[in-house]
Parts: structure tokens; sequence; C-alpha cells
């Protein structure tokens, strides 16, 4: 008789410690972050916003995946699979819309943040006999990974540059760091490249002893990319000396970085990852300066083509932005 009254007391105790325990790992939330390939900017930052966004906000804990890029991500959104995700802007708006990538139905994405300006590299080396947009007919160039936003801005580049990305190019999909280590070997003569600078593989390229990198100038092709997108590209340039014996400006297209979620994030959610993220921005920055770019004077309404979550625009019109 005892033994069998010990034996409930010892589950009448079990089930009070599963009952006391329920609350709090009900509260714990998990977080996955489409970040990007491990050579580009993506990764690393969206490590970081990981770990600050577990180490600041109770309860929450967030990891950085690795993905083909911004593509990936909203699908990913889409589908449940990721709660946020980098994208470009350009990649974004054809996720909202259906097109391109996407054809296969809307996708209800919502931005948290504007990010940072993504940079078109369009990186070859010398020796390859690539000096200009039209050099690269009947050249084998990469485009990027069919998962990426590198493939679909690519494209438009190329477009407006007047070539066809089928019959004039022998087309690689390389990720970023398979683009480098092809271009070291002679496997392929150029490659395009969007993300922020300095990104760690091109920096490794640019590195490389007997190797001279060059970037080739394209913003001239802005105009006729905005006609036909929508105004979503900006002329830039990426400064000399933003990588190792890189000695010129190369003036390129621009188009801004958006950490996007669903419309199905609560409003209290995106309100406290956004806040954590603008109030931390120094141990981002610490990761890559890239992330000098998370500030409240970038959340402009005219830099995501696609609507702000409202939980991100409450916290915005508490710090007098997002107009």
């Amino acid at each position: 008789m005892r033994s069998g009254m010990m034996v409930r007391a010892l589950g009448a105790a079990v089930l009070g410690a599963i009952l006391a325990a329920a609350p709090a790992a009900a509260q714990q939330k998990t977080l996955a972050i489409g970040t990007g390939g491990t050579g580009g900017v993506y990764y690393p930052l969206g490590g970081a916003i990981a770990n600050v966004l577990t180490k600041h906000l109770p309860g929450m804990q967030a990891t950085a995946e690795v993905t083909g890029g911004s593509v990936d991500n909203l699908k990913l959104i889409g589908s449940g699979q990721s709660e946020v995700g980098f994208s470009m802007a350009d990649a974004a708006l054809d996720a909202a819309q259906g097109q391109d990538k996407f054809k296969s139905g809307k996708l209800p994405v919502r931005t948290l943040m504007v990010l940072y300006p993504n940079r078109m590299h369009v990186v070859t080396v010398e020796g390859a006999g690539v000096d200009k947009m039209a050099d690269l007919k009947g050249k084998r160039v990469s485009t990027g990974s069919p998962g990426s936003a590198t493939e679909v801005m690519a494209f438009r580049v190329i477009e407006a540059a007047g070539l066809d990305k089928d019959k004039d190019l022998k087309r690689e999909r390389l990720s970023v760091a398979e683009s480098v280590n092809a271009l070291k070997d002679r496997k392929i003569d150029a490659f395009f490249w969007v993300g922020g600078i300095p990104t760690a593989a091109v920096t490794d390229l640019a590195a490389t002893p007997g190797i001279k990198m060059k970037l080739i100038d394209h913003s001239d092709l802005v105009e006729k990319m905005n006609a036909k997108h929508g105004k979503l590209y900006a002329a830039g340039t990426i400064p000399a000396g933003s990588y190792p014996g890189f000695d010129k400006n190369n003036s390129n297209a621009d188009v801004w970085n958006l950490l996007v979620t669903s419309e199905k994030m609560s409003d209290d959610d995106a309100y406290r990852i956004v806040k954590t993220l603008v109030e931390q921005q120094p141990e981002l920055v610490a990761v890559h300066k890239e992330a000098q770019g998370f500030s409240l004077q970038n959340q402009t309404l005219d830099r995501s083509p696609i609507p702000f979550h409202p939980g991100a625009l409450k916290y915005f019109k508490e710090k007098g932005v997002g107009g």
C-alpha cells in the first residue's frame, strides 16, 4: 500500500513539475532567419541578428539558416519554414506581386526594416578579355545561384546591356564562393554578385597572389532597368580600396536590402524585433560594417516597394520616422 502511495505521490510530483514548466516552454519562441551563402554578407549579418535577438529578447531563440539567398528566403517565409529573411527589394516586390520566380502565387510578405544598399559586382580578372559589359558576349559567366536575387538582378543588367542571357553567354549558376573558385581556376571568365562591401568571397579573390581583380562599370544601365522594372535601382559606386589592390572606383547599380517577414507575424513580435535591432545596432556593426545601414534614417517608405509590417511602423512612428 505504501509502495502504491509512493508511486502515486511521485507521479503527482512529476506531473506538477511538467505543468509548472509548461508556461515557460510555451513562451519560448523559435525564429528561423533565412540568410544566404557562407561567402556573402547576409550570412554573417544574419548570425549577428540571431545572436542579438536571442540575447536581448526573453523567450526568443533565433537561428540563422544558410540558404540560396533572397528568392529562397521569400519562399521559406511564404511556406512558414522561416519567420524572417533577408531580401533584395526587387525580389520582394516580385514575391508580393506573384511575378518572375513567384508565378505560382503572391506571397504575403512585409518589411520589418530597410537595411543597406546591395551593390552589383560584375567581377572579372585581368587576362580574361572582359573590359566592358559588351565583352561578356561569348564568355563563360556565372549569374548567381538559382535561389538568389543575384540571378534576378543579373538577368536585368544583362538585358539592359543588350545581351541575351541564354544565347550570348555560356552561363553557370554558382554561389559567390563557387564563382570565385571557378574564376581562380579560369573555368569562368566573369561573375555577377549582388552584396554588401566588403563581401568575404570577393575579398578572397582580390587578395589571391598572381590575380588582378577587376570590376566592370555598368551604372549607365540603371535607367533602362528602372524603365522596365520600376524605380528599384540606383546608380552607385563601389569605392577604390573596398577590396585588396582595388584601386579605382567602380560605377555600378545598387538595390536596397530588406529584412522581411510574413504578414502573419504578430504586431508585438515585429515591434520587439525591430526595436531590439535598432537599439543594439553597435553589436551588429561589430560583426559587419554594413549594419551601419540599420538606422532609423533609412526607414522610409520609398525604399521598400512592399508594405512595412504594422508592428515595425508602430516603432518607427514612436521614433518620428517612417515617412
